[in-house]
């Protein structure tokens, strides 16, 4: 045989002889989405007998080809790999070629079933990775002034992830004022990924059909006393697959600063597939820069799940708050390992630049009141951002207690900036401290046993016996006597208590 697309000869089931198709090419796959945005996978193969090589990028993802198999129907199963720092990520095609289209099925995920899509092809090196732009040199950012207490409002991915739009933000202001929250410190309302749409043909960034007029949006949000905040990443792409700002650092952040955006959060995603973690600082500080040059204040939020020791770096890119870990689950196990593994950050946190273990969950459903109590709590020792990332429409008056405790928040908001650390940890109980403006201290009594515990705090470990302590939670004071106190603490529960001893 002598055809330059046909080149091998298989043997499958029941003895069948099929002729398998030379793949060789770039193939596009063009997928319409509802916010009028098209979401692209490009398969970039190269066939040689029965060997095929090359990658497929999907948005964030670029994944190297690493076995090709011919399978019952005539076509290949393609397995996948990407290295994510240190994870790898695996994936797994149906292809078949039908006259001049790829029909590729992909797996189903969480439930879902497969599903088939069909790819045609394009020109050689569309969908590539764009070339590598060489960092900057370092230097340290000028600080912008802002977050001199840690940020305080809502973001939209925790409840709405990519079904946000304009009237649910709209919505999410007019409820953060009809609450109380805006009167109990949240001013921020941030737009999480999904809202980005195509460059305009002079490179500037646009909002896709959910977000049909982001200044308008400010306008409205900004005229309820609120600021608005905005997402996206120094790669190509978002963790979503939408727009990034690489190569357009400083012209998104101008767009920004004319639509009049408050806060932006910066996710690393995309960027991993062009530069090293080595690189990251001096990635983060481009658009520290940029955002000095927008022409209106921008809160800084660095997103990077703690990678290359961030707290170290952060406040050097122009950074108010940075991120120390992975994404946060609506559920105990998940706010437990974030929460309490943070004691060693501490002496990174100051006025204007934060640890950041990520959103709340208050108010989403997969814990107690108890739990969400402890959640609370444990942030506001850590002078972490309140960052609500629940439906502010529906929220019960239980939640309301406890997003809303100005008591609480008031340890949060502690202008002195200094993080809480542990004194304590006997089995599954553990005693935090955090120091006060004016020699006031916040104490944390957190149970994480599934039983009810007493549990003691000695005076003498935190320094001296106070002459005044009330209960955050009870908003009662408590009586003192002796060198130490003792109370019990719910399962799965807190005691937070702020002591004066002048």
């Amino acid at each position: 045989m002598c055809f330059r697309r046909f080149l091998s000869l298989y043997l499958l089931a029941g003895g069948v002889a099929v002729l398998a198709a030379d793949l060789t090419g770039n193939w596009v796959v063009a997928q319409p989405v509802n916010d009028g945005t098209t979401r692209r996978t490009y398969f970039d193969l190269k066939q040689q007998g029965d060997k095929i090589t090359g990658g497929i990028r999907t948005g964030q993802f670029y994944y190297h080809v690493a076995d090709a198999k011919p399978n019952a129907e005539g076509g290949y199963t393609l397995a996948a790999s990407m290295m994510d720092g240190h994870q790898e990520r695996k994936t797994q095609y149906q292809v078949k070629l039908s006259g001049d289209e790829l029909h590729i099925w992909t797996p189903g995920r969480n439930g879902r079933p497969p599903s088939e899509s069909v790819a045609h092809r394009t020109a050689a090196g569309e969908g590539a990775m764009p070339a590598k732009i060489p960092v900057p040199a370092l230097h340290k950012v000028r600080y912008n002034g802002l977050a001199k207490t840690p940020p305080m409002g809502w973001n939209s991915w925790n409840k709405f992830a990519s079904r946000v739009d304009d009237a649910s933000v709209r919505g999410m202001a007019d409820a953060m004022v009809t609450s109380g929250m805006k009167g109990a410190g949240y001013i921020y309302i941030n737009i999480d990924d999904t809202w980005e749409g195509e460059r305009d043909p002079n490179g500037n960034i646009t909002s896709n059909k959910k977000f049909p007029d982001m200044k308008a949006l400010a306008d409205y949000v900004h005229s309820k006393g609120l600021k608005l905040g905005i997402y996206s990443s120094p790669g190509p792409n978002t963790c979503a697959g939408y727009e990034g700002s690489y190569a357009h650092e400083a012209q998104d952040a101008k767009t920004w600063g004319a639509w009049g955006i408050d806060y932006v959060k910066y996710d690393w995603c995309g960027a991993r597939n062009i530069y090293s973690d080595e690189e990251m600082q001096a990635v983060y500080q481009k658009m520290g820069d940029a955002l000095l040059k927008a022409g209106r204040p921008i809160v800084y939020s660095l997103c990077q799940y703690g990678r290359d020791d961030v707290w170290k770096w952060g406040p050097d890119v122009g950074g108010n708050l940075w991120r120390t870990t992975g994404d946060i689950r609506d559920t105990w196990d998940s706010m437990m390992k974030i929460g309490f593994s943070q004691n060693d950050h501490a002496p990174f946190a100051a006025p204007g630049h934060f640890n950041d273990p990520d959103m709340l969950e208050i108010g989403n459903g997969g814990m107690t009141d108890d739990e969400y109590r402890v959640h609370m709590s444990l942030w506001s020792m850590l002078a972490a951002p309140l960052i609500a990332g629940n439906d502010l429409r529906s929220m019960t008056q239980g939640i309301k207690d406890i997003l809303m405790n100005r008591e609480v928040i008031a340890i949060d908001q502690d202008p002195l900036g200094k993080q809480g650390t542990r004194l304590s940890q006997p089995g599954e109980q553990e005693i935090w401290v955090r120091h006060l403006a004016g020699g006031a201290r916040a104490v944390a009594l957190f149970n994480k046993a599934g039983d009810r515990a007493k549990m003691t705090v000695q005076w003498k470990d935190i320094g001296s016996a106070p002459k005044h302590a009330r209960d955050l939670w009870a908003h009662a004071d408590v009586p003192l006597n002796g060198n130490q106190w003792t109370t019990d603490v719910p399962s799965h529960g807190v005691v937070l208590l702020r002591i004066d001893s002048k």
